[in-house]
């Protein structure tokens, strides 16, 4: 699924510019990815569609601290979370499109999220809200990808 995801961000520009499901799955199955890989990587794209269109239930205060869940702190280990406030920190996220991320982490199964795995879901969260990336955060976040995405299973 993240190989998908990656191939996205590199063969689309845009969010606005990948074609509807139906047809992305097909050039996705042409360039030689698995059946299986294609529907959940297309059914997590989905979920972040609908995420991202419907207001979370209370908007996070600009200056609010996140307390993490358990469930939360078992998905994503103190060097995601390390990672997510250095973003909230260095201005590229706001608390929402942090919550966002957190639910697309919560989202994903069947795989181990690494912090390599999680700066793919949050490329991907930005990418899909179409937003303006500082080179040097879209540089760490495009760190060793290919080495990072090894598949470790749960």
């Amino acid at each position: 699924m993240f190989d998908i995801l990656v191939y996205l961000f590199e063969n689309y520009l845009h969010a606005a510019a990948c074609p509807e499901s139906e047809q992305l799955a097909r050039k996705l199955s042409a360039a030689g990815f698995e059946e299986d890989e294609i529907t959940e990587a297309l059914d997590w794209l989905s979920g972040l569609r609908a995420v991202a269109v419907s207001p979370l239930a209370k908007v996070p205060q600009p200056d609010s601290i996140r307390l993490y869940a358990a469930e939360e702190q078992a998905k994503l280990d103190t060097s995601c979370r390390g990672f997510l406030a250095f973003l909230e920190n260095a201005g590229a996220l706001d608390p929402q499109t942090r919550e966002l991320i957190i639910e697309r982490t919560m989202a994903v199964d069947g795989f181990h999220v690494n912090l390599h795995r999680f700066k793919v879901i949050v490329l991907m969260v930005l990418w899909q809200q179409e937003q303006p990336l500082d080179s040097l955060i879209l540089d760490e976040l495009l760190t060793d990808e290919a080495e990072e995405l090894a598949p470790v299973l749960q």
